[in-house]
């Protein structure tokens, strides 16, 4: 019997029909010229011989009695194809923003629970781009999955067992057959039994863990840092680093401020999506000694910076992120969520860019080392006990009370980041193109950003209540102004650097004092060459390039030589 544990099932217990708690995804396909047969069969028949290698395809979940106690995963073999695998079509002429308006729209119903909690759509009508091979031809795939039975990274796991690395099908060996007692029937007295069973063991974990447990809640209910601690790794150095007076202008934060995303949610969403190349991103995180993720929340925070001012909002406050942090430990491919979640400043009301990106640097490696000496002591299980009908009725209350209308928010805005394949996959002899993720939407908090990395490219999945965030499009152009913002910045920069750097280190130093470390360096094998043949004593201290970084010269005051092109010359 395998019991649900406390974390997804808290999914289940917080879902009401104003926030359905699934994830998904919308991958757009390239059929080829030669592709033989039907799409949608092919996906079934395709899907249908791997079920066996995700549990997810075949179980559902089966209910305590009187909801003591978490439910429990049974294997489900009424399984209907056709109802969790679907067909529709576009209307023409089928461009991008139909196609996510659909999306939206799809993501808006709850999954039934009485079925494994899973559902793939195959569109249709998707129009094809100008510059598509001839021939060929788009179709898209939008699936949705209960939170409750996986996280992103199961979610990963869960198209490695459907994908292929080539549009050949791998082989892939047949499910055992089950024999009739593999079958699983449980009586109300075995139900119980086993719910109070695995309470009570869960219930003496706690117990030995309550210790660890309780600084972990100190810890997470601590003010959101704005600097890292002393001792913790310090931001790489990169041209465009903040200036040290950057460090502790963010103060520490309770809660994020007001905004007008920051609010009851209905059950409707609106989905948009954004691709960025990855090489772009991880070049501008380079340049500036940070990680790729802290560019995905800068770009995010000067988007929302754009959008809140067009709506007349403009927090005095930084606006905060949730960002998921994952605790599955390197090779599990178990598919449930074994994940938390740490808060980091979006710098919001820093307005130069690349200042911004330092100053959410510098929060993001608070919020870690804050992570990290708690993570080994975060539950991932908890006695369940009552839990159904307490957290349910907490979580109904929440919504119908309008709290979230009332109350400042936790966070302002969930982002989170799925490191994905690196190569292209196929489904069904299809070559998939993207690979955008379509998450949650809650109360208090009506955008969430989920970010895949998948064959090159960045791909952007924007989730929001509707009618919260009706214009959702337009926080997506800003998010594409707000990277080109940054590569611009990045590689005037680059830019400035290269074609600074030759002519200060080829210029002769201005002061006496200054030839010293030049005299100094003559007996080099190099400066020896140049004074030979040339037959001039002078010769290598006007032609020998100077080894001192130009970020130092210009700190120390140096001038900007007036003849850099004679230098430039010289330098040759």
């Amino acid at each position: 019997m395998d019991h649900l544990g406390g974390i997804d099932a808290s999914f289940l217990y917080l879902e009401t029909p104003e926030m359905p708690m699934h994830v998904g995804g919308l991958n757009l396909f390239e059929l080829p010229p030669s592709y033989q047969g039907d799409f949608l069969e092919n996906v079934r028949r395709h899907i249908e011989s791997r079920m066996h290698l995700a549990p997810v395809f075949q179980r559902k979940l089966l209910n305590m009695p009187f909801d003591l106690a978490n439910p429990v995963w049974v294997a489900y073999d009424d399984l209907d194809l056709e109802y969790h695998i679907r067909s529709t079509v576009l209307p023409k002429p089928g461009n991008r923003a139909q196609l996510d308006h659909l999306v939206g729209r799809l993501h808006s119903s709850q999954l039934d629970r009485s079925r494994p909690l899973w559902e793939f759509y195959v569109i249709e009508g998707v129009q094809n781009p100008p510059d598509a091979p001839k021939g060929t031809r788009r179709v898209a795939f939008y699936s949705k999955v209960h939170h409750a039975a996986l996280d992103g990274e199961g979610g990963a796991v869960l198209a490695q067992s459907i994908m292929d690395l080539g549009p050949v099908p791998r082989t892939v060996r047949p499910a055992p057959p089950r024999r009739p007692m593999d079958h699983d029937t449980y009586g109300i007295a075995e139900l119980v039994g086993a719910g109070l069973k695995n309470s009570v063991i869960q219930t003496a974990k706690l117990a030995r863990a309550l210790p660890s447990l309780l600084r972990s809640a100190a810890q997470i209910l601590r003010p959101a840092p704005g600097n890292p601690p002393e001792g913790a790794e310090a931001a790489k150095p990169g041209p465009a680093n903040a200036p040290k007076g950057l460090k502790g202008a963010l103060g520490n934060q309770w809660f994020g401020p007001r905004t007008p995303i920051n609010v009851s949610v209905t059950n409707q969403r609106i989905f948009s999506s954004l691709s960025l190349p990855l090489a772009d991103i991880k070049h501008i995180a380079k340049s500036h000694g940070v990680t790729l993720n802290d560019v995905v929340m800068a770009i995010c925070s000067g988007a929302l910076r754009h959008y809140l001012a067009d709506l007349g909002c403009v927090p005095d406050t930084p606006l905060l992120a949730g960002v998921p942090v994952s605790l599955r430990e390197k090779g599990n491919t178990e598919m449930n969520t074994q994940a938390s979640m740490m808060r980091v400043s979006l710098a919001s009301t820093v307005a130069d860019p690349l200042e911004r990106l330092q100053a959410i640097r510098q929060s993001s490696l608070a919020a870690k080392a804050m992570t990290a000496s708690m993570k080994s002591a975060m539950a991932m299980d908890f006695p369940s006990l009552g839990a159904p009908w307490l957290i349910s009725g907490m979580a109904s209350l929440y919504s119908r009370s309008r709290l979230a209308d009332r109350l400042p928010p936790v966070v302002n805005v969930a982002i989170s980041n799925v490191p994905g394949p690196k190569f292209a996959l196929y489904l069904a002899g299809a070559k998939m193109l993207t690979y955008y993720p379509v998450s949650i939407a809650g109360h208090s908090m009506a955008l969430n950003v989920t970010v895949q990395s998948y064959s090159g490219s960045l791909d952007f999945g924007l989730t929001a209540c509707r009618k919260a965030m009706p214009d959702l499009p337009q926080l997506a152009r800003y998010m594409q102004e707000s990277y080109e913002e940054l590569r611009r910045l990045t590689s005037a920069i680059s830019a400035t650097a290269t074609e600074h750097s030759p002519v200060i280190a080829a210029h002769p130093a201005p002061t006496k004092k200054a030839k010293a470390p030049a005299q100094r360096r003559a007996p080099a094998p190099k400066a020896a060459a140049v004074k030979t043949a040339s037959g001039k004593t002078g010769a290598a201290r006007k032609t020998a390039p100077r080894k001192t970084p130009v970020a130092l010269q210009l700190a120390a005051g140096q001038p900007k030589p007036a003849r850099a092109p004679r230098a430039r010359r010289a330098a040759a």
